[in-house]
């Protein structure tokens, strides 16, 4: 359990100086959202996580691995009805498939590459854990403990709101009913140990919570991480948002990379053009707190649902506002629906109060939902793109030079709207 985000970042970048921990822990935060009322599971499973590693005797570095495990575990849920399922049920027959996606989105990320098995077997039960003749007894173990704090936060999760501290004898005893089946004894009595305190319990109350991703925060190195380091966390948490709905499949990446053909067609400068494309990438963070109801909705949606709709682009800037560093990608990203009379949202910005790659990122927005395949239609023809963008040009609503660079080069823009979905 010796892998920790501190030591991710050897290729430090002279252009974007950001802590590649703290955008980690600060994209978490997206992960969270998907508990739509209950918006603090990840991190409340790594606190726990950690807790037991102490009781266990492991060192800073392994308790530390155990707390960035359990922040990202369920990095495969984007889904409201699957986190639904994962926190009301105690075992659920489809839990495997978030697993499955969590690991394939880590594996080829070196920093985090480590944690990829862990999350692969997080919902596996100890007495099948223990024939895997494959794998570590480290990963079976980091497995196995998170699975087990995992369910202690679904078994408390009815309980936040009035207390759980009053619970935890019947949370405990429900664990131990579960020793030897799904939980390695041993961990069972580890956990056993640390939440006979009830500073275990009262940790996991919102204060709580703040002070220790904190206090985790600071245990950082500072170094700064890659242009491509950065491209690639930011592209994960794009597929994390681009699967929740069938609606959406490739279509962070379509506006990132739009995005940058618009900006280098105007001469943005190439540090802007690489942070306006993870603006891009992250621009539709906050809709992970959007119900998947609302979000799949084929028809139009009524004043309840866009209300709840539109709330995602504040969404986004609360998670990306914490990065130091992304202070330009935050407002890129959460502006990307600002109307130039100020009509839009979240701010209700007039178009001289939005920078050029704001400005761009909001035609790369709506250039990429005309083009891209729809379930219920399919995408545009170039042709019919071009006509719409510049009927909005005609209304006032987007920026005729912007949409001239596409109709100087109208394959290009569409190839960039209309990645290969492995691309």
């Amino acid at each position: 359990m010796d892998v920790r985000i501190e030591s991710m970042a050897s290729d430090c970048s002279a252009t974007i100086h950001v802590d590649l921990r703290q955008v980690i822990y600060a994209l978490s935060d997206a992960l969270d959202l998907v508990g739509i009322d209950d918006v603090a599971h990840g991190k409340r499973v790594g606190i726990m996580a950690a807790a037991c590693g102490r009781e266990l005797g492991l060192n800073p570095a392994q308790i530390t691995a155990l707390f960035d495990l359990g922040v990202l575990h369920d990095i495969g849920v984007s889904s409201t009805t699957t986190h639904s399922h994962l926190v009301s049920e105690f075992d659920w027959e489809s839990s495997q498939n978030h697993c499955d996606i969590g690991y394939t989105l880590l594996r080829d990320f070196a920093p985090l590459a480590a944690l990829a098995e862990p999350v692969l077997y997080h919902h596996t039960r100890w007495e099948k854990l223990v024939q895997l003749t494959d794998v570590s007894r480290e990963v079976i173990e980091q497995a196995n403990l998170v699975y087990l704090v995992d369910r202690v936060d679904a078994l408390a999760a009815p309980h936040y709101a009035e207390g759980v501290l009053m619970y935890s004898s019947e949370i405990r005893a429900q664990i131990v009913a579960h020793a030897g089946t799904y939980f390695s004894p041993e961990l069972v009595d580890a956990f056993l140990a640390a939440s006979a305190t009830e500073a275990f319990w009262l940790q996991l109350e919102p204060r709580g919570i703040q002070d220790i991703m904190q206090e985790m925060l600071e245990q950082g190195s500072g170094c700064q991480a890659s242009i491509g380091e950065l491209k690639q966390i930011a592209e994960i948490f794009s597929r994390i948002v681009d699967t929740k709905s069938p609606f959406t499949a490739v279509h962070s990446l379509g506006v990132s990379r739009l995005a940058r053909f618009f900006a280098k067609g105007m001469g943005v400068s190439p540090e802007n053009c690489d942070k306006l494309e993870i603006a891009g990438l992250l621009h539709d963070l906050g809709k992970l707190r959007v119900p998947d109801e609302v979000l799949d909705k084929p028809g139009r949606l009524d004043e309840r649902e866009r209300t709840i709709m539109n709330a995602h682009s504040f969404e986004t800037f609360q998670i990306l506002r914490h990065i130091k560093g992304f202070e330009e990608v935050t407002q890129w990203a959460a502006c990307h629906h600002e109307e130039p009379d100020a009509s839009g949202y979240p701010f209700h910005l007039h178009s001289g109060d939005l920078p050029l790659e704001a400005r761009i990122l909001r035609v790369a927005d709506i250039f990429q939902a005309m083009a891209q395949d729809r379930p219920y239609r399919p995408g545009l023809s170039a042709e019919a793109v071009l006509e719409f963008m510049n009927r909005l040009v005609a209304e006032g609503r987007i920026e005729a030079a912007i949409v001239r660079v596409a109709a100087l080069d109208m394959p290009g823009a569409m190839a960039a709207a209309r990645p290969a979905v492995n691309a």
